[in-house]
């Protein structure tokens, strides 16, 4: 099984990467697991021209976007990590996810979405400096999650699990209980 992670965090050690690390950590050497820094991905800005709906690809100059494209279309599952920017995932995820709109999701001869990853699954990670319960009570965490979230329905995934790391402005310390939940989503994707 071919699982790619996309870490939107700019820290390497950071927390958003920590929960990655322990949803993969159940995995066993039989699975393929690649790792991608997306704030490394050098890839133009999407120009909204929409030519990729009709050709069914970016047609900017070929850069990172269009080689990660091809590595989501190829992957079983996504594991997906982002800080919460402003109730949102972060600035280099978004982009990536401009860029492959037609990786996720083509359009029938009517107009209506069409999802083009149908059945695979994915995890979405978060971490936010928000404090709990604010993270959720304000639209931040829950905001990031539900932003990746829509960009996984467009494209026909099942989203097994999500994860909010709360407060990390305060603590950076990832609880027994959210690295025992990311272990057992990092199990749940690969039950069948």
């Amino acid at each position: 099984m071919k699982m790619l992670v996309l870490n939107g965090s700019y820290r390497k050690s950071g927390t958003v990467a920590s929960l990655l690390k322990y949803v993969t950590e159940p995995l066993s050497a039989e699975h393929e697991i690649e790792w991608i820094d997306v704030c490394k991905l050098n890839m133009k800005y999407c120009t909204t021209c929409m030519v990729c709906r009709e050709k069914e690809t970016c047609i900017l100059p070929e850069d990172d976007a269009h080689i990660v494209g091809k590595k989501i279309q190829d992957a079983d599952v996504l594991i997906i990590g982002t800080p919460t920017h402003w109730g949102n995932m972060c600035a280099p995820l978004k982009l990536l996810f401009d860029r492959n709109v037609p990786v996720f999701m083509g359009e029938s001869p009517k107009g209506m979405p069409q999802p083009r990853q149908k059945g695979k699954r994915a995890v979405v990670v978060t971490a936010c400096t928000t404090p709990w319960p604010f993270n959720f009570i304000l639209p931040e965490s829950r905001g990031a999650i539900r932003a990746v979230r829509e960009v996984l329905h467009y494209g026909g995934y099942k989203v097994v699990g999500t994860i909010a790391k709360p407060g990390t402005k305060k603590s950076k310390e990832i609880s027994s209980t959210l690295t025992a939940k990311a272990k057992r989503l990092g199990e749940k994707l690969i039950q069948r």
